[in-house]
């Protein structure tokens, strides 16, 4: 398994800003980041932090740039974002790779393309639904079922409300097939003071699943202040 690979998939369900942080500290982590962003997510993106996703034939300089940027633009600023504490400015160290969603040739719709996970971030019910059914309509769709297949982690972030009986099933479903289902539900034990507070522990929590560290968060009972890897 190749620890530096990290498979992210970003859905039209609302939290951009999650996405873009998460895609920032896997960078700064020096991860392989694999991205496939639907139409949808490039309309909420737009919406949400008047912002637009390099189209995906760009280059890794191009998406890393962006997203640098878009977290350092009026609304992202105004949510409290500020540059990743020791960062100095340094540029990242991963880098990106993005797919269309109808790319099958692409690595990662195949088992024998070896990660450390995958991630939806946010993932809307349509997609959360199509993996829930083994669907494997779009790269999105056929990654996830990969990475079901072949046990590795998959953590899905759904972001609605309130839920269906169908909505949850499906979340049932795919926790029973080895999916983690990880809501956009910030904790508050931290007393956040910003929406970037809120973004980070989101962000945080999915890292962790990852086992990638960070020091975004101070952790319950105040250890592990520094969860640098």
């Amino acid at each position: 398994m190749s620890a530096n690979d990290v498979v992210l998939a970003i859905t039209g369900a609302s939290g951009s800003a999650y996405a873009l942080r998460l895609a920032q500290v896997l960078l700064a982590a020096g991860k392989h980041l694999h991205l496939v962003v639907s139409g949808a997510a490039r309309q909420v993106m737009s919406r949400e932090l008047e912002a637009e996703f390099p189209a995906n034939g760009a280059s890794a300089a191009e998406w890393s740039a962006m997203i640098e940027r878009t977290l350092a633009g009026p609304i992202a600023s105004a949510w409290g974002f500020s540059p990743l504490a020791g960062s100095n400015s340094a540029p990242p160290q991963g880098s990106v790779r993005a797919y269309g969603t109808s790319d099958y040739s692409a690595g990662i719709a195949s088992g024998s393309f070896r990660t450390s996970g995958m991630v939806i971030c946010p993932c809307s019910m349509g997609t959360l639904s199509a993996i829930a059914t083994g669907a494997s309509t779009n790269l999105i769709q056929r990654a996830a079922d990969v990475h079901l297949k072949e046990r590795r982690p998959l953590i899905l972030v759904p972001r609605e409300t309130p839920l269906s009986l169908i909505q949850l099933e499906n979340m049932t479903h795919l926790s029973h097939a080895g999916a983690t289902i990880m809501p956009s539900m910030p904790g508050f034990y931290h007393r956040p003071m910003q929406i970037s507070d809120l973004i980070d522990f989101v962000v945080a929590r999915i890292l962790d699943h990852l086992q990638v560290g960070h020091t975004l968060i101070e952790r319950w009972g105040g250890g592990n202040e520094s969860d640098e890897p």
